[in-house]
């Protein structure tokens, strides 16, 4: 993993997206990693009950994947100060998710960097935004 360094970022530089397709294996072990077995994230007949198609992943598991691009665009976890998430749309097993974002900041007293975070999906054909409003803060060398 290369670092980035904070003299190579400039304000409205992108994130390069990072796609995943979410699988049960994921939602499992994520809710075995987090303790979080809430039926929802589990059982397909308990999630149509509750008015979705099926089981959905966790919000954090959302979350989670955005936090991966923004640890791969900075080149080290430890970067990261602070990360934040408006969660506005479910994700559901077999969707292709796609997380990115954009610099909205960059402080040169304090070599920090704010970027404006997003994941979205296609469902139905259109664009859906699982975390629309998502925030990051980076540290960089």
């Amino acid at each position: 993993m290369t670092l980035r360094s904070f003299d190579d970022v400039g304000r409205d530089d992108e994130i390069p997206p990072v796609v995943r397709v979410v699988t049960a294996e994921d939602v499992k072990a994520y809710a075995d990693a987090g303790g979080d077995h809430n039926p929802l994230h589990q059982d397909d007949a308990v999630a149509r009950a509750a008015g979705f198609p099926g089981v959905i992943a966790h919000g954090m598991f959302t979350m989670g994947h955005m936090a991966a691009a923004v640890v791969r665009w900075a080149g080290d976890p430890a970067a990261i100060l602070a990360i934040s998430a408006q969660f506005r749309e479910p994700v559901f097993i077999g969707e292709r998710i796609e997380a990115g974002g954009r610099v909205r900041n960059v402080d040169p007293v304090t070599r920090t960097v704010t970027l404006g975070t997003w994941v979205s999906l296609e469902r139905d054909g259109q664009t859906r935004w699982p975390v629309k409003k998502g925030e990051a803060t980076v540290r960089l060398r």
